[in-house]
């Protein structure tokens, strides 16, 4: 009796024991990344019935690109990163994640942003989306997408 509870105690231990559970959210995103595609859908633009659409896929040798670092301790710096190298327009905010959200604050153009993301983890790094006014017509009905890759060797 002992043999086979023994037994079945290993077993467990070795089928549930190997699985690998998936990082947080959290963890995940404590790392620096750059976005390598964004698109920006704006169907009210600017208070008029136009739809403006802002897409780069920054694959040509873009004069500059966006980087971030987020910190475990819900800080985190953004940036644009020059062709030339020079980091511009740094700026510092928090960040929380609750559920599948990416939460951040910060200042930008003398602006306090304070913007959620759904957050969809992938191969190179993650995909955000969120609604929010981004062209400032007083109306949080603008779709921001953009997809990240993860900054190695940093």
């Amino acid at each position: 009796m002992k043999t086979n509870y023994f037994f079945c105690i290993l077993i467990f231990g070795m089928l549930f024991g190997n699985c690998k559970r998936e990082e947080s959210l959290e963890k995940y995103m404590a790392k620096s990344w750059e976005t390598t595609y964004l698109k920006i859908e704006m169907p009210t633009f600017e208070n008029t019935d136009s739809l403006n659409v802002f897409e780069d896929k920054f694959d040509n040798n873009p004069i500059q690109v966006a980087q971030s670092k987020y910190n475990l301790d819900g800080t985190f710096t953004a940036w644009f990163l020059t062709n030339s190298n020079q980091k511009i327009l740094e700026t510092d905010g928090t960040w929380n994640v609750v559920e599948d959200s990416l939460k951040v604050s910060f200042f930008y153009n003398n602006k306090e942003m304070k913007v959620a993301y759904k957050i969809t983890k992938t191969e190179e790094g993650f995909k955000g989306e969120s609604k929010y006014d981004w062209d400032n017509d007083g109306i949080a009905d603008d779709l921001l997408t953009m997809k990240t890759k993860e900054i190695k060797n940093e």
